[in-house]
């Protein structure tokens, strides 16, 4: 059984199913601390920085939080390159 989905590179041998991610923001925000510690709280963080800085924070739709250490725009644009990619091998230009 063969799976067809994305993976997304967060950095230091960690993906996650692009599919699934919600946002991507900075971890420097009030907001984005409190999310964070809530999620630690209910068992939903998962740490992903291999012990360096946390650069950017990955909410999927099953509400996990997800600690990267690879800034947030460099995920974004890998992201956008994966739906690209989906766009135009669902609907190829000849």
């Amino acid at each position: 059984m063969a799976c067809k989905c994305k993976i997304l590179n967060i950095g230091f041998g960690n993906s996650v199913v692009a599919d699934r991610v919600v946002a991507i923001v900075q971890p420097s925000s009030a907001p984005m601390k409190r999310i964070r510690e809530e999620a630690k709280v209910n068992n939903r963080l998962i740490d992903a920085t291999q012990g360096r800085r946390t650069r950017s924070i990955i909410v999927t739709d099953s509400n996990h939080v997800i600690l990267s250490a690879i800034q947030a725009e460099t995920i974004a644009n890998r992201l956008s390159a994966d739906l690209l990619t989906k766009i135009e091998e669902k609907d190829p230009q000849d």
